[in-house]
């Protein structure tokens, strides 16, 4: 019995390492897609692997490291010729870049509900932007160190690379944490409002990315709505999308990202996609805190008035 359990633990293991395997491999492929040119290295604005890698530590911990090595390693491989040594440092880098942004945000007590400031906070500043900067370092040093890369361009590649990582982070972890928990809701008024939520965020996300008149700033009020309204089951899928229909205008350099170089559009993504994210995560994580302390602050005056009544003198029976 004690050996068939064990077993049964090793093959459900096993599976989540080929899936998370899978995931990264494929959503690699998908950033690949949309990838652009800076100085004499290509990077992508947006790189998923980061998020799911992450996302798959927070919820499996530190035993599918090797689901994500696996990942990392089909990844590099499908890009060259074959593994060197040179590939190798560049899948430990990026390996170990969501493994240390796992270990420090469990060091501050995050939790994946999302549900407090402090862990909105906690996701951006040590998930994606400290965490990140270990693949971003470990990519662009091996270029400097084998040769292909310029001293001179280091930092425009760095920044390149440690932004498409970052936003890997702020834009699929956040939402891989709504899926899991994710429930059909009840048939009422609020699939009418999701409905109408849906419309505006693609019209409005079209009119900003692809209008000649730069009204990015139409995106920031659906966030707002939909951070008010349903959290981060709302604003999470609302700034994916977003940050994906903003990649694409800004690689076929159309709407406000036309007549601007690469690293023009680079450094316009990145800040915008930054604002995004943060608007997004933060805003819902204010929202849920807010209303998990008015619930609190319910249910603690339901205690008291029932326990006040219950402590209440009653009158005798001859008065």
């Amino acid at each position: 019995m004690i050996r068939s359990e064990e077993n049964r633990r090793r093959a459900v293991l096993g599976v989540q390492m080929l899936v998370i395997a899978a995931a990264y491999f494929g959503s690699a492929q998908l950033g690949l897609l949309r990838q652009v040119a800076v100085e004499s290295s290509v990077v992508t604005p947006l790189w998923p692997p980061s998020g799911i890698a992450l996302a798959a530590f927070l919820y499996a911990g530190l035993r599918i490291w090797p689901g994500v090595a696996v990942g990392s390693l089909l990844t590099v491989m499908s890009l060259s010729d074959g593994l060197t040594f040179w590939g190798v440092a560049i899948v430990v880098g990026s390996a170990l870049a969501p493994l240390c942004s796992f270990l420090a945000l469990r060091v501050v007590g995050f939790r994946t509900e999302l549900d407090r400031l402090r862990d909105g906070v906690a996701l951006v500043f040590l998930g994606a932007m400290g965490g990140m900067t270990i693949s971003a370092t470990a990519g662009t040093g091996v270029q400097l160190l084998s040769g292909s890369l310029p001293a001179s361009q280091f930092w425009q590649v760095w920044s390149a690379w440690w932004a498409g990582d970052a936003m890997g982070v702020l834009m699929v972890t956040p939402l891989l944490i709504v899926l899991r928990r994710v429930r059909m809701p009840r048939m009422d008024d609020r699939w009418i409002e999701t409905v109408a939520l849906s419309v505006v965020a693609v019209g409005a996300t079209v009119i900003a990315t692809r209008s000649s008149l730069s009204m990015i700033y139409l995106l920031f009020p659906v966030l707002v709505w939909a951070a008010l309204r349903f959290q981060l089951a709302g604003s999470a899928p609302c700034a994916l999308l977003m940050s994906v229909m903003a990649i694409i205008a800004g690689t076929e350099g159309v709407g406000p990202f036309a007549n601007h170089s690469v690293l023009e559009v680079m450094l316009n993504l990145c800040i915008l996609n930054g604002c995004v994210a943060l608007t997004s995560l933060l805003l819902a994580a204010i929202v849920t805190e807010h209303n998990n302390i008015r619930h609190e602050t319910e249910v603690a005056c339901e205690e008291l008035a029932a326990l006040v009544e219950e402590l209440a003198p009653r009158p005798s029976a001859g008065s």
